[in-house]
């Protein structure tokens, strides 16, 4: 495949956003030796980051500490103030950090505009939701006495952020932790480096203080493994595998951190017989392909009243058939590489456990001429519950579909899973969809759209899908504390 990325990335607007060095206490760092950055579609180097050891965790936090009193004691209006300023400077930048994006993540660049629009949103909803994070008054049951409770920051805060939204989950997380008045620092997963050190460049340019915002770079287990082991850091957030926050939660126990985690999806996209097909076929390729398939959200089981089965699957194909695979700068790709291998290599696992179990392929398939990281889209029908992608999350775009009979068997069978992120479900019956949300195991339910996430609402899951949420209120209260004050003799 051509490699497009060098070419792409010499052809930036502003340069400087093409930063490789970590950001620590104000400073840009080399760090100790360097970690090759990769185009996913051909493998190809396209930058060096700095490779930060241990000691250089400690200078953060160190840092992170000593800038925590006079952030929090910053007027909540003169935080958000900075925190449009980094947003305003997103969007004035979108295209440059669209570009880093896909070329170090191969989403394609469309998607990645709209990520980094996205990203700034979050920026923005926080820097005006920190300005109202009321306490409230109490009615007492002491004599002459005053009860009131209050929501304060709670500390140094660390970020362990995903490959897949590389912007969106960093200012997710680091808006509201901001807003709050904690610093916060965001090790990025090592397969896009880039996008977290420009965001990091417009953070210093609209005047975020040294050691508020900080960027690490390096060994991905022993730095997230430093910075858990820290006293001095009081919360942590990570995006990512169940896994992984398996891990991570071990880890942050001995010092009893307070902990947002937004781990796997498994998502069932269920389809009633009252539903519009077209509405339907439309929906679930959009909550099926979007990052390539490489999301939480992604619709991974779908199932389909029997009714309908043989026309849905029918038209489903036909619109999965029409999306483009390749290079995600070329223009009209739909369709990227997976940013890791192995993500591809399951993908294909996945279809041939099916296969060999009776599934029927109506398009896509094992084979495709790009090259290793590439997964042509597939649709697997007849799939059965006793197949591997049918209890097993797909991060790739492969679409599973399993027919059903009864809204008894749907849900039932939807709720057999350890996740619990997002279901989808599609249905003209009111009652009905009333009745299913509510039995749905899930922390997010869209009804009738493939879209529902964003800057107001709380997202995150139930069951081993995550702790916590994150947007809206109850994403920054996560990195704040509730105090109760009494006040007597009065």
């Amino acid at each position: 495949m051509k490699d497009l990325a060098p070419s792409a990335l010499n052809k930036l607007r502003r340069n400087d956003l093409l930063e490789t060095r970590a950001y620590i206490d104000g400073r840009w760092v080399t760090g100790e030796g360097s970690l090759d950055v990769t185009d996913p579609a051909n493998d190809q180097v396209i930058a060096q980051v700095a490779h930060c050891d241990e000691s250089w965790v400690d200078l953060a936090v160190e840092a992170a500490s000593r800038a925590f009193d006079g952030w929090r004691n910053t007027l909540p209006t003169q935080r958000g103030a900075v925190l449009r300023k980094w947003a305003a400077l997103m969007r004035e930048n979108q295209e440059d950090l669209a570009v880093i994006m896909t070329c170090e993540q191969g989403k394609p660049l469309s998607e990645s505009r709209g990520e980094i629009n996205y990203g700034a949103n979050f920026v923005e909803w926080f820097a005006a939701e920190g300005e109202r994070c009321y306490g409230e008054t109490i009615p007492s049951h002491l004599p002459n006495s005053q009860l009131v409770t209050k929501l304060q920051p709670i500390g140094v805060t660390v970020a362990i952020t995903p490959w897949n939204f590389p912007s969106a989950m960093i200012t997710r997380k680091a808006a509201a932790a901001l807003a709050a008045g904690c610093p916060m620092i965001v090790k990025p997963a090592p397969e896009t480096p880039l996008s977290a050190l420009a965001l990091a460049r417009l953070a210093e340019e609209a005047g975020i203080p040294g050691g508020v915002f900080q960027v690490l770079t390096g060994d991905a287990p022993k730095m997230s493994a430093r910075l858990l082991a820290a006293s001095a850091v009081r919360a942590f957030s990570f995006t990512g595998s169940t896994e992984v926050g398996r891990i991570l939660l071990r880890q942050s126990a001995d010092t009893v951190k307070k902990v947002s985690l937004e781990l796997g999806g498994h998502a069932p996209f269920i389809v009633f017989d009252d539903a519009s097909i077209a509405e339907a076929v439309e929906g679930c390729i959009g909550a099926k392909f979007a990052t390539s398939g490489q999301d939480c959200l992604g619709a991974n089981r779908i199932y389909v009243h029997r009714n309908i089965y043989g026309q849905f699957v029918e038209e489903f194909t036909k619109a999965t058939e029409k999306l483009r695979v390749g290079h995600g700068l070329e223009e009209g790709v739909d369709i990227g590489p997976m940013t890791r291998v192995t993500v591809a290599n399951k993908c294909r696992e996945q279809i041939s456990n099916a296969l060999s179990l009776g599934a029927k392929l109506t398009c896509g398939g094992i084979d495709n001429h790009l090259g290793s990281s590439f997964v042509l889209p597939t649709v697997l029908a007849d799939v059965t519950d006793k197949m591997d992608i049918a209890f097993e999350e797909t991060f790739g775009p492969v679409a599973a579909i399993l027919p059903f009979d009864s809204e008894d068997e749907v849900v039932t069978r939807a709720n057999n899973t350890e996740f619990g992120l997002a279901a989808y479900v599609y249905t003209n019956d009111l009652r009905r969809a009333c009745r299913v949300s509510d039995r749905l195991e899930y922390g997010m339910v869209a009804l009738n759209t493939p879209k529902f996430t964003g800057a107001p609402i709380p997202f995150g899951g139930w069951k081993q899908s995550g702790l916590g949420r994150e947007g809206s209120k109850h994403g920054l209260a996560e990195y704040m504390e509730l105090k109760y004050v009494c006040i007597g003799g009065l």
